[in-house]
């Protein structure tokens, strides 16, 4: 039982950073926040995503890009241009590498005002970090398996970024339901985001980026959503006003 909470903290809790500081915050900037609870979050975001920590930069850059060029030769991960998903993830991390090393030329629109502390990265995202947390992990089942299925979880815990990069980039863009016909491929997960904490409602949020809440119908939970208004209302951040009219 403690394996499976364990997966399942480390599984919700970096999903909740990713969505909330990497995606809607360094990406889209539907709320702000101080500079203190931006570091706080940058690293609270490492400590939950551990061996698969994503840089806000790198992902914020990366993100515009994939909403600038949904779906073309330019897309940093589309389906319509990788015959599987292990070459798409492939190139996504390649994008994202070269982005976050800054080894490319990027137009300033994909970089004005995306969050970066490049000294916290720098570790962050260094082998020895990385190892470190694959060692705590691998520690941690030692100690607290108690049956042979549950090894079966421990690479899932090393790979978690990578895993729901593929949930939303790949599978976003070919299973599930759209509310809005758009130029790109881009669906809803579920009609309950129970798996992405509202990042699977991905067809809604390519029609409304800017859109701190990613649902539109009445059924359509955003969880982090749920989460950034009650941080909203006890002032550790301030949503933007909203553009569109909810729906």
């Amino acid at each position: 039982m403690a394996i499976v909470i364990f997966v399942l903290v480390l599984w919700y809790g970096g999903l909740f950073f990713q969505s909330f500081f990497l995606h809607r915050y360094a990406a889209h900037q539907v709320f702000t926040m101080s500079k203190t609870t931006e570091r706080i979050t940058f690293v609270l975001t490492w400590i939950f995503q551990g061996s698969s920590y994503l840089s806000a930069y790198g992902y914020g850059v990366m993100h515009r890009m994939h909403h600038a060029y949904t779906d073309t030769e330019k897309d940093p991960h589309s389906p319509a241009y990788d015959d599987n998903l292990f070459s798409m993830m492939w190139r996504t991390k390649t994008v994202y590498q070269d982005i976050n090393k800054e080894r490319i030329a990027v137009d300033k629109r994909f970089t004005k005002n995306v969050p970066q502390w490049k000294s916290f990265d720098a570790f962050a995202s260094s082998r020895f970090s990385r190892l470190l947390w694959i060692t705590l992990y691998i520690l941690f089942f030692v100690y607290f398996t108690t049956a042979a299925w549950q090894w079966a979880l421990l690479p899932i815990t090393f790979l978690m970024a990578p895993i729901r990069g593929v949930i939303i980039n790949w599978f976003g863009h070919i299973y599930g339901y759209v509310n809005f016909k758009m130029k790109n491929t881009s669906k809803n997960l579920f009609r309950f985001d129970f798996l992405m904490m509202g990042e699977g409602y991905h067809n809604n949020h390519h029609k409304y980026a800017s859109r701190a809440n990613f649902g539109v119908k009445w059924y359509e939970v955003d969880v982090t959503y749920v989460i950034i208004k009650i941080l909203n209302a006890f002032g550790i951040i301030r949503l933007k006003p909203v553009a569109v009219a909810q729906k």
